[in-house]
């Protein structure tokens, strides 16, 4: 995804504050959704999952860590994580309020509410989570409504300037049938991960561990034959929309980085595995993880094609 300071879109009306903000809010919305992961990784693997014993409070009687609460250093890695879902409402009530402003267009404002109601439904999640002591159902439950919302989120940025009505396939409908079927496995290549990070030593809590249970040898290997059909469904999907889109060099483009990102998220993956899984090697695992929901929400993005609202100009 570009930066925000390499956007040149604007609308009809160059000079107001909304043509200025409107690129740089959505982008914002989704890079936070991105880093939320990172943190929240960061939660799990210092053990520091209930750094903050209670909710909506951090210990009873504060919202905030108290200077000798037991916990140590935990809670304030627990509570900047869970003030950071905080800082990612504010960013999604921006984001509805933008495209509501920008036109209303229905797929946005759709896309925007989505956003909203999920996080919502995280900072929920995320309290049940410490009521049941981090069982790692809820934790990877919170990861895939995270990934989920990396998605809609990146979708939402990429297709700021479309209008409502159809969509049309730019390659032909096998070769969006690829693409669709790389997504599925690619979801499935998470929810695995999941298990696998909740069948290992990175409970989330230093002193009581909480696990599925499952060989973590087992699991992992399983894990890795899903990431083997998964880089060739990528290689695959690649390959079809350079055969099929010669004259056009962005969708081929995207599949590209989908395969890189792939491609390195599965070097790091055997890397972490063989290291007996080093803290810094699982994070960055995670960071490559919503960076490749975000390589792939783009890659679908660009084989599909739909009009500019009326009035809008891309620069």
């Amino acid at each position: 995804m570009p930066s925000a300071a390499a956007i040149s879109d604007r609308t009809d009306e160059p000079g107001t504050a909304l043509a200025r903000w409107y690129s740089p809010i959505l982008w914002t919305n989704a890079m936070l959704q991105v880093l939320i992961i990172v943190t929240g990784g960061l939660v799990r693997l210092t053990g520091s999952g209930l750094g903050c014993p209670t909710w909506p409070q951090c210990t009873p009687g504060s919202y905030t860590p108290v200077r000798h609460q037991a916990q140590g250093f935990h809670k304030y890695i627990e509570f900047g994580n869970r003030t950071l879902t905080g800082v990612l409402l504010i960013a999604a009530v921006l984001a509805l309020v933008a495209v509501m402003k920008h036109g209303a267009r229905r797929h946005l404002v759709a896309k925007a509410s989505i956003v909203l109601a999920l996080i919502v439904v995280q900072a929920v999640l995320g309290g049940v989570t410490v009521l049941m002591g981090l069982h790692p159902a809820t934790v990877a439950a919170h990861f895939l409504i995270s990934a989920g919302l990396v998605a809609v989120a990146t979708h939402l940025y990429l297709t700021r300037f479309e209008a409502d009505g159809p969509t049309r396939t730019v390659v032909p409908p096998l070769v969006r049938q690829l693409a669709v079927a790389t997504c599925v496995v690619a979801g499935v290549v998470l929810a695995l991960g999941t298990v696998v990070t909740g069948s290992g030593p990175h409970s989330g809590d230093a002193d009581t561990p909480a696990r599925f249970g499952f060989d973590p040898r087992t699991i992992s290997w399983l894990h890795a034959d899903a990431v083997m059909l998964f880089i060739g469904l990528v290689a695959g999907t690649w390959i079809a929309v350079r055969l099929t889109r010669s004259d056009d060099s962005h969708a081929a483009g995207a599949w590209g980085a989908v395969l890189l990102v792939t491609l390195a998220q599965g070097v790091v993956g055997y890397t972490q595995y063989l290291t007996d899984l080093p803290w810094v090697l699982v994070l960055a695992h995670m960071l490559m993880a919503a960076l490749l929901v975000v390589a792939l929400t783009r890659g679908m993005v660009a084989l599909r094609a739909r009009e500019t609202a009326a009035g809008v100009r891309t620069g």
